[in-house]
């Protein structure tokens, strides 16, 4: 959870412009676009395997130069 206190002679816009930064640092607006739809276990898993892939490829093919 995102809270923000206004501070002292600080403007709408400052403490607008803020708090979208605090909503993006802590992962919330992330978090909302992947829930925004169902997805299923199975999709999950192969999104993650995937990324396991790529990311072991990406690793061996630096570690080989």
């Amino acid at each position: 959870m995102v809270k923000l206190t206004l501070r002292e002679k600080e403007s709408i816009q400052e403490a607008v412009r803020r708090f979208r930064k605090l909503v993006e640092r802590s992962g919330l607006k992330k978090e909302m676009r992947r829930r925004e739809y169902y997805e299923k276990p199975s999709e999950t898993k192969r999104r993650a395997r995937l990324r396991a892939e790529r990311r072991s490829r990406r690793t061996r093919m630096i570690q080989g130069l």
